[in-house]
């Protein structure tokens, strides 16, 4: 079911409210102050019912200019607008400014409503329609149905209600397929029931019982109870107006602003992307460096304005800029925002946040620039291309892609079917993507590293998993190492055992003479069996001007795995202790524990030797170790291999 938020706008006195409470029958005026003095100072919201069974939400704006603030808290998620203007008074400055914020906004639909029509003529009325029509010329409200109401008469209050009916079933609505999240417009507590707060889902659903997320302090809750107009419910979807009662949080760690979300959905930033736009009526120039208020939902923060193509911004223009906040904000790309000069205060500007997460730009970077303008304007494909190639090495999980992309899972599967069959992109691991130009440029690193690497021990069978890892990615990027790796492998330009990696061209070649080592080594050891004979004793086989290359060939022998060290220097034939492992497998079969003594008979050896191959097993984790027994470990299928 689609749920839809119909806004107010307009200037003070013009009657806004009372035309809810005909619409509705609720007062919005919910503040002692207001009813005193008559004017909306905060956010109200109604209920607003159609014959059908259906309904809509309706928020309701103040209208002074004191109370922009409010008022922007309350539009951030309008679908559509109800533009108010009062007949005896027509457009007012914020009449004006009230249709530049929505469309700042992003709202794409709505309709505009003449209050107190009983007050003036009907040849007035004429005038004042041609005059709106004229005023919301180029905005979103171009061409949309203009109707004449009194609250006092009771005209026009059906047609309206009828109109808007209309206006909603034909709305775009919000998305229930993302993680949810809540702009906060409002906090409060109940005795016996704690911590509240109100706000509009405009992403996503979310139900009681959930774990949330407090933004930007990060504070952990869980979802207590869900109302919406006052009904308790079990869930709450995109385009609903909700009061959440949240458990594990108290009322001074969250304020107007915050964003309530899925856990860990969002992480605060001090900088944002933006293509920001100078409204065409606007009185100031925007020049780089200039201070601004920004309003991004129900949050208000102080924004430095750095112009990334030019030096000012001047009325009617727009530019990629990125804004450094004074205090962190909780935001996600594609997010609205409006600014406000800094002194005086006044709308004029706002748009669209391209990145959240931005890395501190120079100015006049053309790469730069072309980034943010497939962010702004590029397909979605290219869109998730970039996502995915802005990560590097890390790249991207389906999870990561359907938390940044309003689009539903199996869309986001499709498309990545498709660049993956492009070879825009590579999926290394299952749901897992890199982008092909990552790993084209990763494959010459791991060549540069490997090449080098053979030359300087050409005797080794590779180099070891755990050093490549190390030397090939860094950070959280290593996670992936292995799933890198292997997709070298599969491609046909790596070869990869358990413990190496190695050029897919490479091979250990030997001199006559270090072949006759190599095979004298082996020989020796699997002569000394279990017991294995140590390196230095090794080397004393031969004579001086042949230990060096000695040394050079067992540290072959034991890099291609055919000696193992069993304990320090102490070097095993790998068929030896095969046969090892094969009396381990076979003991188990019959057996739950072994012991020390048990291990010595089977291995017709001593005490001491045979706990020093039991905790080589344990280092392994082929066994477990619990007081005097062994048990299979959590690598023990590896001897069944």
């Amino acid at each position: 079911m689609k749920h839809v938020i119909i806004g107010t706008a307009g200037h003070v006195d013009h009657g806004k409210t009372e035309l809810v409470k005909a619409l509705t029958g609720v007062d919005t005026d919910r503040l002692a102050e207001e009813k005193k003095r008559g004017i909306t100072i905060d956010l109200g919201f109604a209920r607003l019912d159609f014959p059908d069974g259906s309904c809509a939400s309706i928020v309701d704006v103040p209208g002074h200019e004191r109370f922009i603030k409010n008022m922007l808290a309350g539009a951030g998620g309008v679908d559509l607008a109800m533009l108010v203007v009062a007949a005896d008074e027509g457009f007012m400055p914020q009449t004006v400014e009230h249709l530049d914020i929505l469309q700042l906004l992003g709202v794409k639909d709505g309709l505009i409503v003449l209050t107190k029509t009983d007050l003036v003529d009907e040849d007035w009325l004429n005038m004042l329609e041609e005059d709106v029509k004229s005023r919301v010329k180029g905005t979103f409200l171009e061409d949309k149905p203009i109707l004449r109401t009194s609250v006092r008469t009771g005209e026009g209050i059906e047609a309206l209600r009828e109109a808007l009916h209309v206006l909603t079933l034909h709305a775009e609505g919000k998305s229930a397929h993302t993680p949810f999240r809540l702009p906060i417009d409002r906090v409060f507590s109940v005795d016996g029931f704690g911590t509240i707060v109100t706000g509009t889902l405009i992403d996503g659903h979310i139900a009681v019982g959930d774990e949330a997320q407090l933004m930007p302090l990060g504070n952990k809750c869980r979802v207590r109870n869900l109302q919406v107009h006052g009904r308790d419910v079990s869930a709450v979807y995109a385009g609903q107006r909700a009061a959440v009662n949240l458990a594990g949080v108290k009322k001074e760690n969250i304020g107007r602003g915050d964003v309530l979300c899925r856990p860990d959905l969002m992480e605060p930033t001090l900088m944002l992307d933006v293509k920001l736009q100078n409204l065409p009526d606007s009185k100031r120039i925007i020049e780089s460096g200039s201070r601004l208020h920004l309003y991004h939902g129900a949050a208000v923060r102080l924004a430095k304005a750095v112009l990334l193509d030019r030096d000012a911004l001047r009325p009617g223009e727009s530019c990629y800029a990125q804004l450094r906040l004074s205090e962190a904000l909780a935001a996600r790309q594609g997010d609205r925002f409006v600014v406000r000069f800094y002194s005086p205060l006044e709308t004029v500007g706002g748009g669209m946040i391209l990145d959240e997460h931005p890395y501190r730009h120079k100015r006049n970077d053309a790469r730069v620039i072309a980034s943010l303008a497939v962010r702004e304007s590029g397909s979605d494909e290219a869109k998730l291309v970039q996502a995915v190639g802005e990560r590097g090495a890390d790249g991207m999980t389906l999870a990561d892609l359907a938390a940044c992309f309003d689009e539903p899972e199996e869309k986001l599967v499709e498309m990545l079917a498709v660049l993956c069959a492009r070879g825009k992109l590579v999926e290394i691991a299952p749901s897992r993507y890199l982008t092909s130009s990552t790993l084209d440029r990763l494959w010459t690193d791991c060549e540069t590293m490997l090449t080098k690497y053979h030359r300087e021990h050409p005797l080794h069978a590779g180099m070891r998993l755990a050093e490549a890892r190390q030397r090939l990615l860094r950070g959280k990027a290593r996670e992936n190492a292995d799933a890198i790796l292997a997709c070298f492998a599969r491609e046909g330009k790596l070869t990869l055992t358990a413990e190496h990696c190695a050029l897919a061209d490479f091979s250990v070649h030997l001199t006559k003479r270090q072949s006759a080592i190599r095979e004298e080594l082996l020989r020796t050891c699997r002569a000394a069996g279990i017991l294995g004979k140590k390196q230095d004793a090794l080397c004393a086989l031969f004579d001086k001007k042949d230990r060096v290359e000695c040394a050079r060939v067992l540290e072959s022998l034991l890099s291609t795995g055919e000696l193992v060290l069993l304990a320090l220097e102490l070097c095993v034939e790998k068929s030896v202790l095969d046969a090892v492992d094969a009396r381990v497998k076979a003991w188990f079969e019959t057996h739950d524990t072994l012991t020390l003594g048990e291990f010595r008979d089977a291995l017709g050896t001593s005490r001491d030797h045979a706990l020093l191959v039991l905790e080589y097993y344990d280092r392994r984790g082929i066994l477990r170790r619990e007081g005097d027994v062994r048990r299979p470990g959590a690598q023990f299928g590896e001897i069944e291999k």
